[in-house]
């Protein structure tokens, strides 16, 4: 493990578990591109296991804070007590963009585990020629230090790129 701890990127970690919850973020994801919208999905589990909310992206109406980590980070902070909130992880089809991260981190939520990374999905825009959106994609330990965020998982990398792909150029 680097000088930087377990705040860094780390793919041994993801579970058989883990990979049950991400598997329902891609499918979500694919609810989110087949209802128009970028794809993108997310869950938040409590630390026993039971899930606690779910969403999808919901940007294609012209807001692009309608991501669903910063959703379930809201969600969180109104239903699930501060003290409970740390145990939790959020599995998302993507890694959190910065606002998602700092939302993700000033609610108190625990792990986050996701299926590709932002150098990932980076990479991919770049290679399709899409434009740079307005934000940096920063990984989630630069924008939350403190949070443990755990990926990419490579049994699912393929499948999120082809949607992404069809988000991006069609077909």
């Amino acid at each position: 493990m680097s000088a930087r701890g377990p705040r860094c990127e780390r793919r041994a970690m993801i579970t058989r578990g883990d990979l049950v919850h991400l598997r329902r973020c891609v499918t979500l994801a694919g609810d989110a591109l087949a209802a128009g919208d970028e794809p993108f999905g997310s869950v938040l589990v409590s630390a026993t296991g039971v899930v606690l909310a779910e969403d999808r992206n919901r940007v294609a109406g012209g807001d692009h804070t309608r991501h669903p980590e910063f959703a379930l980070a809201r969600w969180a902070a109104e239903h699930v007590p501060a003290a409970e909130r740390g145990a939790c992880t959020v599995y998302t089809s993507g890694e959190h963009c910065p606002m998602c991260s700092a939302a993700h981190a000033w609610v108190g939520l625990g792990r986050i585990v996701y299926a590709v990374s932002s150098a990932q999905l980076t990479g991919w825009l770049r290679e399709w020629g899409v434009p740079e959106p307005p934000v940096a994609a920063l990984p989630v330990r630069d924008v939350a230090p403190g949070v443990v965020a755990e990926g990419p998982a490579d049994e699912l990398v393929e499948e999120m790129r082809a949607l992404h792909r069809r988000c991006q150029l069609g077909g």
